[in-house]
């Protein structure tokens, strides 16, 4: 099966960088779209960033111009880094993937387990 493991989540002060990378493992025979989205208390999931395999990317409006969406296709992995963090950027970082598992297959959406960011004023 397909596991994504998020990495790089920590305490930073406002004003701060951190960057986060999620690797992608297992069996499958191609990634298209890959993602962040994020989780704060008491909100619902939203939409960060994405990006196709081919590097075109989009961004929510919060975080253009402060967060940087890259892959590495070579080795299945997708780093977000963020810069000029505010304390309203705290929240659960999830990464995603629309994975094709066999040639033949649709892709589906595979999910990291997340990996939690705070941002302290």
């Amino acid at each position: 099966q397909v596991q994504l493991v998020e990495s790089g989540g920590g305490l930073v002060q406002a004003g701060g960088s951190l960057r986060l990378s999620c690797a992608a493992s297992g069996s499958f025979f191609k990634i298209n779209d890959m993602g962040w989205y994020r989780q704060a208390p008491g909100k619902q999931r939203e939409l960060v960033a994405t990006i196709t395999s081919g590097g075109f990317t989009n961004y929510a409006d919060s975080v253009k111009g402060r967060f940087t969406i890259s892959r590495d296709n070579a080795k299945n992995t997708v780093y977000l880094q963020m810069n000029s963090l505010k304390p309203e950027d705290t929240a659960v970082y999830y990464c995603a993937a629309e994975v094709v598992i066999r040639f033949y297959m649709s892709q589906e959406d595979y999910w990291g387990k997340g990996t939690l960011v705070t941002v302290s004023s």
